[in-house]
């Protein structure tokens, strides 16, 4: 059997999962990826393997299709979010399909929270003058007592907020399917966009899909208040780029910091790196060693499973 890995994390680990593959019999093949292929790149590749360790790739139905009439049984999208990934296509094709979920809720909420200090305190800012000969000491602002609006409040957002309520914050969530967690007793809810007004922090860790898709907008920017943080560490669909960026020059919008972007990697030309108060992440976020090991070690169990190799 022939499988094929595109989800770059793994790939940068891959000398250490080579040998459970080795020792199944199962050929890898591992392309060189940045971020992802093209659908013309997989419709090429895919067909010519019997699994798919898919990373952020467009699986859609192209793909699956040109799969399915080759010699692709199963795949396995590593980590957790799946909006690239056409499950209704997959199961028509009849390729069964699993993501490796509640894989990275600390790793991405320890950036989460990492960029709540830099844009609070802005660090990043007095690195780079530093480096430049200079002796910057901008005034911050104190995290106690500041209030957070939450998009998301699944391993994700639970963890991010575990640390924000740790560092005495005050966190509000938004999410359809809330549950409540004991210990985060104190987080208080609320329906998109009420109370957003209080938000000194707007924090993104919730799953894209067709509905939320622009759900941080011009129009909910405008409801915002003046000079608030906005940290996305989920997709970047999310957020309205052009929209960001108007309010960004407004002030509306004081500072951002964003793992992931509408496009990736973030285009040479986006006007989103004119504004020196930002930081930027290249959807990285759960790139931890240990995350890796675990996340691929899930995918390569589901995958052998579909594949019925023992």
């Amino acid at each position: 059997m022939k499988v094929l890995v595109t989800c770059p994390p793994m790939l940068g680990l891959m000398d250490e999962f080579k040998p459970l593959f080795a020792a199944k019999g199962i050929e890898i093949y591992c392309p060189q990826v940045v971020q992802t292929l093209s659908v013309d790149e997989l419709k090429i590749l895919v067909p010519k393997f019997d699994g798919w360790i898919i990373g952020d790739d467009p699986a859609n139905e192209e793909v699956f299709k040109a799969g399915r009439a080759g010699n692709l049984k199963a795949a396995v999208k590593w980590g957790v979010g799946v909006d690239n990934v056409d499950f209704a296509a997959a199961k028509a094709l009849d390729v069964p399909v699993s993501n490796t979920p509640r894989m990275f809720g600390a790793e991405v909420a320890d950036i989460a929270m990492g960029y709540v200090i830099a844009l609070a305190r802005q660090t990043f800012k007095i690195d780079r003058a530093v480096r430049e000969g200079q002796w910057l000491k901008p005034a911050g602002i104190s995290l106690a007592a500041k209030t957070v609006a939450l998009i998301g409040f699944g391993d994700i957002g639970r963890n991010t907020a575990k640390r924000l309520l740790a560092a005495d914050m005050k966190v509000i969530t938004y999410d359809p399917y809330y549950q409540p967690v004991k210990e985060l007793e104190t987080v208080g809810v609320a329906t998109w966009p009420e109370r957003l007004d209080e938000a000194d922090f707007i924090i993104v860790t919730c799953a894209l899909t067709d509905e939320n898709r622009h759900m941080v907008n011009s129009n909910i920017l405008a409801r915002t208040k003046a000079g608030v943080r906005i940290i996305n560490v989920a997709r970047g669909p999310l957020i309205d780029e052009v929209a960001l960026i108007e309010h960004l020059r407004s002030g509306q919008v004081h500072s951002v910091a964003l793992d992931v972007f509408e496009d990736e990697p973030l285009p040479v030309t986006s006007e989103l790196r004119n504004f020196e108060n930002c930081i930027f992440g290249t959807h990285n976020s759960s790139n931890t060693v240990d995350a890796v090991r675990r996340a691929s070690d899930k995918a390569i169990e589901l995958l052998f499973g579909f594949l019925g190799i023992k």
